[in-house]
Parts: C-alpha cells; sequence; structure tokens
C-alpha cells in the first residue's frame, strides 16, 4: 500500500466554517461590489469555483478595498490548486484590513502547503489568542506540527481539538494517522471509523481503513473502502496506487497495471507507486523492469515496506543471485522482515 500518503494528506483535512475554510462577510457601502460577492458566495457553495472566482473579480473591481472578497477568492484558487495565487489574494486581504483573523487562518494553509512553515508558524500564532476555543484551530497546529517532525506536539494539538469537539473528523483522521504510524493499529482503526461514521466523505479515512485490512491480508474488504474513498476522489493518486496493489494481491495484474500506471501519470514521484509497479512486473517473471521500477522506487524513499525484498526477488528472477542477497542485505539492516527472510533462505 501507500503509507507515505498518510503524511503527505494531512493537511488536505481542515473543515472550518464553510467547507474547510472561512468565509467572510463584510458589509462595504459599495451596493454592486456587495452582490457581486454574495452571487459569488453562491458559486463557490455550489462548487462552481471559476465562477465564483468571476464574481470576486467583479467584486474587487467595483470596491478594490473589498477585504472579504479577496479573502474568499483566494479560497476559490486554493480548491483549484492554484496555491501560490491563493497566497496573493490572502496577502492582499490582510493588506487590507490587518486583523482579518480568517484571512491569517487561511494563509496558514497555503503557507504550509507551500512549505513556508515559519511563515504558517506565524500566522497561527498571531491568531492563537482568537481561536483559542477553536477545535479547528489546533487540527491546523497538529498539520504543521507533522510537516515540522514534532509527532509529540501534533498528537497533543489533536488531543486539544478533540477535547474541545469529540465530534472533529478530521482530528479524529489526522490523530489515526500518528496512530497509525506508531504501529498502534487497533487505535487507528478505531479513529478512522468513527471518523467515518460522523462525516461519510472522509475519503482519506476510508483509504486509510483500507491499508490497515490489506496490512491484515483482508485484501477484498480493502479493495472495498479503498473503492469508497476513489468514489469521493476519483483521481487521487494514492488511492488509485493503493487499489493497484490490492488487486495485485486478489491475481487481477492487468486492472492493477492500469490503475498504478494512471497513478504515475498523476504523480510520478510517488515512490510506492514505482514499488508498485515493480511488484506487477515481479508476478509477471519481467526481472528486467522489475529491477529498474524497485530502484527507482528505492531511490525516492528507501523506507519503503519490502523495497528490498522485492529487488532482491528481482535480481534473483534474473539469476543473480549475488546482487539479490546484497539488496536483502540491505533490507534487513534496515529492519525489513520479509528481506530477512529471504536472506536467511537463500544467502550464506
Amino acid at each position: 500500500m501507500n503509507r507515505s500518503t498518510f503524511q503527505q494528506l494531512l493537511s488536505f483535512f481542515v473543515l472550518m466554517a464553510y467547507g474547510g475554510y472561512f468565509l467572510g462577510c463584510s458589509n462595504s457601502d459599495n451596493s454592486e461590489a456587495v452582490v457581486f460577492f454574495q452571487r459569488a458566495n453562491l458559486a463557490f457553495k455550489s462548487g462552481e469555483h471559476r465562477q465564483a472566482i468571476k464574481f470576486y473579480n467583479e467584486a474587487i473591481e467595483k470596491n478594490p478595498d473589498f477585504a472579504d472578497a479577496y479573502n474568499n477568492r483566494g479560497l476559490a484558487k486554493y480548491r483549484l490548486g492554484n496555491a501560490e495565487e491563493a497566497l496573493a489574494d490572502y496577502d492582499q486581504a490582510i493588506e487590507k484590513d490587518a486583523e482579518f483573523w480568517q484571512a491569517y487562518f487561511n494563509r496558514a494553509e497555503v503557507r504550509a502547503d507551500l512549505n513556508d512553515l515559519k511563515g504558517s508558524a506565524d500566522d497561527l500564532k498571531k491568531i492563537q489568542t482568537v481561536y483559542r476555543d477553536s477545535s479547528y484551530y489546533y487540527v491546523r497546529l497538529g498539520n504543521l506540527q507533522i510537516k515540522q517532525d514534532a509527532q509529540s506536539a501534533a498528537q497533543a494539538s489533536y488531543e486539544k481539538a478533540l477535547a474541545l469537539d469529540p465530534k472533529n473528523a478530521e482530528a479524529l483522521t489526522n490523530r489515526g494517522v500518528l496512530y497509525f504510524n506508531q504501529k498502534q493499529y487497533d487505535l487507528a482503526r478505531a479513529d478512522f471509523q468513527q471518523a467515518t461514521q460522523l462525516n461519510p466523505k472522509q475519503h482519506f479515512a476510508f483509504n486509510n481503513l483500507g491499508i490497515i485490512l490489506a496490512r491484515e491480508k483482508k485484501y477484498a474488504e480493502a479493495l472495498e473502502l479503498t473503492d469508497r474513498a476513489l468514489a469521493l476522489q476519483p483521481t487521487q493518486p494514492y488511492y488509485l496506487n493503493n487499489k493497484g496493489y490490492l488487486l495485485l494481491q486478489l491475481n487481477r495484474p492487468e486492472e492493477a497495471l492500469r490503475l498504478i500506471e494512471q497513478s504515475l501519470k498523476l504523480d510520478d514521484q510517488n515512490g510506492w507507486a514505482h514499488r508498485n509497479l515493480g511488484l506487477y512486473y515481479l508476478t509477471q517473471k519481467q526481472s528486467n523492469q522489475a529491477v529498474i521500477a524497485l530502484k527507482e522506487a528505492e531511490r525516492l524513499d528507501p523506507s519503503i515496506e519490502n523495497v528490498y525484498a522485492y529487488l532482491g526477488g528481482a535480481y534473483q528472477q534474473s539469476g543473480d543471485l549475488a546482487l539479490a542477497c546484497q539488496a536483502w542485505k540491505r533490507g534487513a539492516n534496515a529492519g525489513d522482515p520479509l528481506a530477512q527472510e529471504e536472506l536467511a533462505r537463500n544467502c550464506r
């Protein structure tokens, strides 16, 4: 499966007063600007983000000091994947109103996405007092702390979020990630299950539950959950890759290959997808292609589960036991139990 999905997707799950973020509402003396602003908000609520941006543009043209319109246009751009343009709009909103706390909150997220961790931390610190009773503030803080590799602090933030709101599905999902990484799978499962009960659109939690079931070799059940995640996010590359892995385990290799290749087209830097591509070639006894894919997985992330075990298997399949033993030894030294087994079985 794709364990790296966990940390890469943590920042996606912050549900605020509206659709995951704060939409501002201000009174403007310019009635035309307000009309366009209201139309834009309705379009945003309907998921018509490009149309919303057009209306926000009109509102800003009518009133260039309309801070809320900049903020909300930034939200729409962020939803369309335009993080840098969203950041520019949040900057404008704050320039127009230095106490526009919602814009700081939203800017903290996009700064974290752009790997400006200090800037994100500065924004969250600035609004800490204002949002001291907000469960979602602590989710965002925890997400940032994950990126800062401060796991204990992140867990404390998610605990604070849940103390303020026990039904915060995002906090449950992200705390479940931490439990998973700590190999506390039962606690992770409980958090993911509760998150999906609270919010049936928690595709990330469905995906994570599938990963846990796959570890238990319950591949058919895991596939059902991964399909639920994909029904909500059909082009999410990690979910596509995870489904490909499950199909490999269910002996449906051609279907698996299509999904893994689709995942790589969407994100060719995902080492887990390269590993699964290598596993496909290994099952098809195409050892040379398997070696190429698995070495790419190793290059991208040598901590990927079983990458050395499979790489050794590919070398063995090609008839090069010496290279196979070298790969298994690297895996054994890294603590990969499957590589340790292969090393003990095949190498002296």
